[in-house]
């Protein structure tokens, strides 16, 4: 029995990583093929909000969402424009300075961050953490050198790349962060996630404004690839990825394994840019770099364990 639901939650983890490595495929896709990052961005959370409105509406559970929102609305409207705003905007302009497979192995930050932000929320740094955040950060170091050392302008690419990669990393989980210890458990995810898109909307009104006003209107063509990712990787990822840390909430080893499968991102990320946009194979020295990210984030769910 136990064995069949660790295959369950592991085939769903899987699952969950290949489609959430969608978003990296096809915003780099939307920026070589001319699209505005400013639109990549708008337009997944535009698609977004009916979704989660229907989803949502469907159980009937619209009202509570309201309600909080009117309770605290600018708490709210601070931590979701910081949590949604600031986190999908920086990654979403990240793409326009390297290949996918370098995005999202420098989006491992994120794990670094959450550790460092236990402070903020009264919680102590977890100790076993650190040794795994050490080797997530010397992967992410190597990566970047060879860009970063070289002459011309890839080393600059690289220097924006993690900058707005780093900034993305600590405002995603801060924003959240905060929303959760504000709903506590008057809100389920999907409640929180309408709640953040509604009260993010003031931000991609003036974004989309600024982009309409350097760019124009998006092509039909990135609306279509922006919609793509506001289904699989807003919704479908993210409730496969929910219902495998479900299945895992009363095993620490089998929700280590379901949140360690969130590696695989890197894998499907890196196998799509390669095959479907040419992006360029890592270097002998990268894929081993690559590998020592792999294996901080194996270690981080061993300490988490």
């Amino acid at each position: 029995m136990e064995r069949g639901r660790t295959k369950e939650i592991l085939g769903l983890g899987i699952l969950s990583s290949m489609f959430f490595a969608v978003t990296f495929i096809l915003n780099r896709s939307m920026n070589l093929s001319g699209g505005f990052w400013v639109w990549s961005a708008v337009l997944r959370y535009v698609f977004s909000l009916p979704i989660l409105l229907a989803l949502v509406g469907l159980r009937g559970k619209l009202r509570p969402v309201w309600a909080s929102i009117r309770r605290s609305p600018g708490a709210w409207l601070l931590w979701s424009t910081v949590g949604f705003g600031l986190f999908y905007a920086p990654l979403t302009w990240a793409s326009d300075f390297g290949p996918s497979w370098m995005t999202v192995s420098l989006w491992q930050l994120t794990i670094v961050a959450g550790v460092f932000l236990n402070p903020l929320f009264g919680k102590p740094v977890p100790l076993k953490s650190l040794g795994a955040v050490a080797v997530i950060l010397l992967g992410v170091v190597l990566l970047q050198s060879q860009e970063i050392v070289s002459n011309g302008g890839g080393g600059r690419d690289a220097l924006i790349c993690v900058g707005l990669i780093a900034i993305a990393a600590v405002t995603y989980p801060l924003g959240n962060r905060k929303m959760m210890a504000l709903c506590g458990g008057e809100l389920d995810t999907t409640q929180r996630v309408l709640g953040m898109t509604v009260c993010s909307v003031p931000f991609w009104l003036v974004l989309g404004g600024i982009g309409g006003a350097v760019r124009g209107l998006p092509s039909p063509e990135q609306a279509v690839q922006a919609l793509m990712v506001a289904v699989f990787s807003a919704v479908v990822a993210t409730l496969l990825f929910f219902q495998a840390t479900h299945l895992a909430r009363n095993d620490p080893r089998q929700l280590s394994l379901a949140e360690g499968t969130i590696a695989g991102e890197i894998i499907f990320t890196l196998l799509g840019g390669v095959l479907l946009l040419h992006d360029p194979l890592p270097g002998g020295i990268q894929w081993v770099d690559i590998g020592v990210i792999l294996l901080g984030m194996f270690l981080n769910c061993r300490a988490a364990r």
